[in-house]
Formats: structure tokens, sequence, C-alpha cells
């Protein structure tokens, strides 16, 4: 049965937490609206999804997420217009990643109704959490996990997908200096690098730390086998620009399909903006960075839409990158931050009304 047939049941919670909240002063996924989603995978089908207050979860030793990893997540947020109503951006990619995740993991398939219609209740009952601060949004986080039981390497048989959000301020990340890593992969051909799977970010943990100890703030992933191409900056898609060229590595089994990075290339499409999706050595940005024609590069991601790099590191040398008023960086996230919060026309079709 189509879940818009269904009625989601709805346990409100007896007292709200909203008004011990500052939300002018909120850090990033620290707080938590009043509510979740819950949806359980029991005897081969997705039971009906409920809303009920925020709370732990209870699971026994041998439940697999434990054991096997078999987790996923996506990354979106709501906002607030001028106006008081509310948006999303490009939600379906969010569903549809989400799904390609889950097969890559061996998690069933959450159908779109159950991801849509539980997703659009859920902000209604938390309407108030959605912060009306200028930058700030509701970010909310879809996730599935194995909650069968067994200590048999095999995939679980019992799933629980649930939807929680944050409220959120602006995200600014500063002058972020990157090291260029040529030890450790964020991933391999043939393996879940383009999966939202949280073991992913478990493996980015501990070259990150290294990093950081050295003074910088991220890593700059390169391919696994040579360490010659540049594929990711930490959890972000890159760009770079030489010149008057923006250009960001393909996707593949190795890198995400970002939803911010696909919106870049479209809106840098727009903006008569020259675009190449193609393969980057380190050793064509190391020259660029020389010779004056390196002007830019930044990270892409839903939490910080688009944050500049300062500085990259490169075996014992940083390479300063210039400091540009009419960045391209400015402008795309202006154009993006612009849409979903629709301050803008959207040419594209992106936001979707709650």
């Amino acid at each position: 049965m189509n879940i818009t047939e269904q009625k989601i049941s709805i346990e409100k919670v007896k007292q709200s937490k909203i008004n011990q909240v500052d939300f002018d002063n909120l850090s990033f996924g620290s707080v938590f609206a009043d509510h979740m989603l819950v949806c359980d995978y029991k005897n081969g089908k997705w039971e009906a999804p409920k809303v009920i207050p925020y709370q732990p979860i209870v699971l026994d030793p041998s439940s697999k997420i434990f054991h096997y990893g078999q987790s996923i997540f996506e990354g979106m947020k709501a906002y607030k217009d001028a106006n008081n109503d509310t948006w999303l951006f490009r939600p379906l990619e969010n569903q549809k990643r989400l799904n390609v995740s889950a097969k890559r993991m061996a998690i069933p398939e959450i159908p779109e109704d159950y991801f849509m219609e539980g997703l659009k209740t859920l902000l209604k009952v938390d309407e108030q959490w959605i912060p009306k601060n200028e930058g700030s949004s509701l970010y909310i986080r879809p996730f599935i996990f194995a909650t069968g039981q067994g200590f048999h390497a095999s995939p679980a048989n019992e799933y629980k997908f649930i939807i929680s959000c944050a409220p959120s301020g602006a995200y600014f990340s500063g002058k972020v200096k990157v090291l260029i890593e040529e030890k450790y992969s964020r991933s391999a051909n043939g393996g879940v690098g383009f999966a939202k799977a949280g073991g992913n970010y478990a493996g980015q943990f501990y070259p990150t730390q290294l990093a950081v100890a050295k003074g910088y703030n991220q890593v700059i992933w390169t391919d696994d086998n040579t360490h010659e191409y540049i594929e990711e900056a930490g959890a972000m898609n890159i760009f770079i620009r030489i010149n008057d060229t923006l250009i960001t590595g393909p996707t593949s089994d190795r890198i995400l399909d970002g939803i911010t990075r696909k919106s870049i290339l479209e809106i840098a499409k727009d903006e008569n903006i020259k675009t190449e999706v193609r393969k980057i050595t380190v050793a064509e940005v190391i020259a660029a960075a020389k010779d004056g024609s390196l002007k830019e590069m930044f990270g892409a991601g839903t939490a910080a839409v688009i944050s500049p790099i300062a500085t990259f590191g490169y075996r014992d040398v940083d390479y300063d990158l210039p400091e540009n008023e009419d960045s391209m960086a400015t402008k795309l996230k202006k154009r993006i931050t612009d849409i979903q919060y629709n301050k803008a026309e959207d040419p594209f079709g992106w936001r979707y009304k709650v």
C-alpha cells in the first residue's frame, strides 16, 4: 500500500525543549529537534513510518550494525523564506542516493513515498525548529542501519530508518588549510566510496588527525593506486579553478556523486563559466600554483555549500591561493543559497515546497 494512503502516526512530546535553545548561537549538528521519524524493516517489508519524540535507541548487543557496519546516511536541509514558507533543496536526489548506498551495502531500499511523506510529516510537526535567522537552516539526517541480531557475517534481516533534525547556524569555515594525502586512501576501485556509508567517514578520521597535528584543517584525498590524481577534499567534493576554467573530477566507485557538486556544474553552465569534468593531477595543480594560473580551490557539500581553500600543503611545501573579491566560489554559493532560501528565481526546478 502506498504510504500516502496510510496515516503516519504522530506521538508528540509532552514538553518541547525549544525554549531552551539559543537560535542566535547555533553550532552545527549539536542541538536536536523535539521529534524524529522512525520506520522499521521486519519480515521482508518496511512497516509504516511514525513520528515520535526524539529519544535514545535500545539495541541488542548482537545487532549487526555493531559488528558488520551496515549503516548509511544522507545530509540535507530545510529552509525558511521571508514569508515563513518551508523549502527543501533537491530532496529526491537525496532519496535516490540513499537507495544507491542501500543497494551497495545490501540494505533494503526505502520507498520514495516513505521517505518523502515521512520527511514532510516530520517537518510539519517540528516546523518551529526551522531557524529564521539569516544563513541558518534545519539540518536533516536520514539514516538506515542494521538492527537484526546475530554474530554470523551476513546481511541483517531487520533494519531501522530514522530521520532526525538539528537546527544549525550559518556555517563559516574560515580560512581552510589542507594537506594533499599520499599514503592513506579514502576509497578504492570496486569499493564503497560512492556510497554514504558510515565506515567511509570512520576511515577518514585517523589520516585527518595526522594532518591536523601538522597544522592543517583537512585532507585532500588522492587516488588509491598512484596518489597522482586529486579526488575529494575531506568529506566534500573538490573544485579547482585554473585561469577561468572550473575543474572537478568525474564521479566513480571512489567519489561521491555530490548534490551540491552537480548543482554547481549546472549553475556554472548557466553563468557561462567554463567547466571541465576530468581527472586532474597533483602535478598540474602544483604547476598552476607556481605559475599563478591557480586561482581558486574549494570544497562543495551540504553543510558549508562551498568552503574556499586558502592554502594547500604538499611534500612539506605550502602553497597559498590568491584572495579574490569576485571569486567563483562566492558567486556560485550565492546563486545556490538564493535558490535555497527562495530569494531568487529557480530556473532548474530544484526548490521543493513543504
